[in-house]
């Protein structure tokens, strides 16, 4: 999509991008978005940080408002909207953990999206806390309208969403199309990092095996034989890396496939081998030269300063360097993508701003008999990393490839 804003600032017009995808399901208002947008200086964070705060607030108020005068769906809508501009205000903050500006926001949008919940009636997500190792992680249960033993599809994010965000990418609407849905963050995502402390880790399927062990349990009406699992960004490594260990998962949908996190970070080093990469990256050595064309990098690309400073912030490391080293655990190299055998999604951006060209090479390297590759076109507004600005179409492709297979007719037609 050609900018309208930020020319020179790609990372700030796809956030901006991310926000007006929102709009599809409530979580923005086009005006909202781009009046906030003009009072941004493009590359600045506090700038950014600011002026969504400001909308933030200012919504929050009305939604407060509206309550006070028993409206209760406009406030339940305020309160949406204002969730996604807390969240935003936090997003560029992360290059310095200690800014208390980031917990600030992060609690504002998490206390935003449950009073929405709060006013949202029969089947609003109800927040959960899925017990793992000597943390929780937290979520939403969205239950199927519909009666009976019916689909479950577990959502968690990447790199930098949340399981409030998954609201508007996919949850509301699998619910409407009959799915009991339960989001969640795992290690290293918004709701375990803020406030536990947790870092990312590679091995995602024992994330995933504990929130089917909790489902097991906490949703008696979900069909154990019909679970699918979608990822978002990062996700998209994280949930084909889990399907290949956890055999209880019936479909995955990686959106957008990622096949080597860690490649996309490194592609202009001088070595490309990642054992070879990772006695670089550890080698005393060049260490200066290398933290210093980090920097030189970090100065001259928006981009590269927002990975590195989040990348530290969610999987830790201690430098630039020491977090590229554990970006490299995150692949799906030596035959983990070969090990799927479950019926795979994987979904494709023409204009990819993070991952050209990772979905091709994870959908090369799958062997299941059920394996698929969708592929989304500028020329159709899908063209963005995951498809920002066109969830609504997006979504009817993706879930109608997994209605195909977890749903059965019948079932697809009722929740129509």
């Amino acid at each position: 999509m050609r900018p309208l804003l930020f020319p020179d600032h790609p990372t700030y017009w796809f956030e901006t991008v991310r926000s007006m995808s929102h709009i599809a399901y409530g979580g923005a208002d086009f005006a909202e978005v781009l009046d906030t947008a003009g009072k941004i200086t493009g590359g600045d964070p506090d700038s950014w940080h600011d002026a969504w705060r400001e909308t933030a607030d200012r919504i929050a108020g009305d939604a407060r408002a509206a309550e006070r005068g028993g409206h209760r769906v406009s406030a339940r809508d305020a309160w949406l909207r204002a969730w996604n501009y807390y969240r935003n205000a936090e997003f560029f903050l992360h290059g310095d953990p200690g800014d208390p500006r980031i917990l600030d926001n992060y609690d504002r949008s998490v206390a935003a999206f449950r009073r929405h919940a709060d006013l949202a009636g029969p089947g609003a997500p109800r927040p959960v806390r899925v017990p793992f190792e000597d943390a929780e992680l937290p979520g939403y249960l969205y239950p199927s309208p519909l009666p009976g033993r019916r689909p479950l599809l577990l959502m968690h994010s990447g790199y930098d969403g949340s399981a409030e965000e998954l609201h508007v990418q996919g949850a509301v609407a699998a619910q409407e199309r009959g799915y009991h849905v339960l989001t969640f963050d795992g290690p290293g995502q918004p709701g375990t990092r803020h406030h536990q402390g947790l870092h990312f880790r590679p091995d995602w399927e024992t994330v995933v095996g504990a929130v089917l062990d909790w489902a097991a349990v906490h949703v008696p009406d979900a069909d154990p034989d019909r679970i699918g699992l979608l990822g978002v960004s990062l996700g998209g490594e994280l949930c084909v890396r889990a399907a290949a260990f956890e055999r209880r998962l019936a479909a995955v949908i990686a959106v957008d496939g990622l096949y080597d996190f860690g490649a996309t970070l490194t592609a202009h080093f001088p070595v490309s081998d990642p054992e070879a990469l990772a006695a670089l990256l550890r080698d005393p050595g060049p260490a200066a030269e290398i933290d210093e064309a980090l920097e030189r990098a970090a100065d001259a690309s928006d981009t590269a300063r927002w990975g590195l400073g989040h990348g530290q912030y969610v999987m830790g490391g201690g430098s630039p360097r020491g977090f590229l080293l554990r970006a490299l655990d995150y692949h799906l190299r030596d035959g983990v993508a070969e090990s799927v055998t479950c019926p795979v999604l994987i979904c494709e951006a023409e204009d990819d701003l993070f991952f050209p060209g990772q979905p091709d090479a994870v959908f090369d390297h799958l062997t299941a008999e059920d394996r698929t590759l969708m592929r989304f076109t500028a020329a159709e507004g899908a063209g963005a990393h995951c498809h920002a600005g066109a969830q609504r179409y997006a979504l009817a492709r993706i879930i109608g490839w997994l209605d195909d297979r977890l749903a059965p007719a019948r079932e697809t037609a009722a929740a129509a």
